[in-house]
């Protein structure tokens, strides 16, 4: 296995212990403030992995069709147990993240099958680069919900206990989350024909 399969194996493994870390948070509320920082530096790490991998395959000439499959994989487990895990932490916000959980839910199930499709024609699709913005876009999101709360504990800053950011954050998400999803179903759309 070369390194950028086992940078995307090792965001994998991040994603129970970033979910235990957060988990713990709501079961022992004096480990609130420390393990939500540490939650965010777990998945910062992980996040981390996901822009070295790509570069260091495509750098390197190490893009492999496992590597192809392991990366997204990796990406969708990733955020899509950090936004369970805000579900199950940040009951403030609960009634606009089970919508942004339903959209992103939707369209990983949506890609994902576009992508056996494809396997079955001996087609792998790589990550598009709108993909990778929408990844993006959804690692700020989780750490903006994640640090918002804690930032607004300060003095000055008790403005964000209304969470502005973290409505942005989710709004910037769910665009390119859509986006991404209905340009992967234009570009892929031989393989939705009922007729083949």
């Amino acid at each position: 296995m070369n390194l950028p399969n086992k940078l995307s194996v090792l965001r994998m493994c991040l994603v129970p212990v970033f979910v235990v870390i957060m988990v713990l948070t709501v079961l022992i509320p004096s480990f609130d403030v420390a393990g939500s920082i540490l939650g965010v530096v777990v998945f910062l790490i992980a996040s981390f992995t996901d822009m070295l991998d790509g570069k260091i395959a495509r750098k390197q000439g190490l893009i492999t069709d496992f590597g192809k499959f392991i990366d997204p994989l990796a990406d969708k487990l990733m955020v899509i147990g950090a936004l369970v895990v805000i579900l199950y932490k940040y009951t403030a916000i609960r009634h606009l993240f089970v919508w942004a959980v339903l959209v992103v839910v939707f369209r990983e199930l949506a890609i994902t099958g576009v992508r056996l499709l494809a396997a079955g024609a001996n087609v792998v699709i790589a990550a598009k680069y709108i993909g990778k913005i929408k990844t993006v876009s959804q690692m700020v999101c989780v750490s903006t919900v994640i640090l918002e709360p804690l930032l607004a504990r300060i003095p000055v800053l008790s403005f964000l206990g209304y969470l502005p950011l973290t409505y942005l954050s989710t709004a910037v998400m769910l665009i390119f989350t859509l986006w991404s999803g209905i340009d992967y179903m234009i570009c892929y759309r031989e393989f939705l024909d009922p007729t083949k």
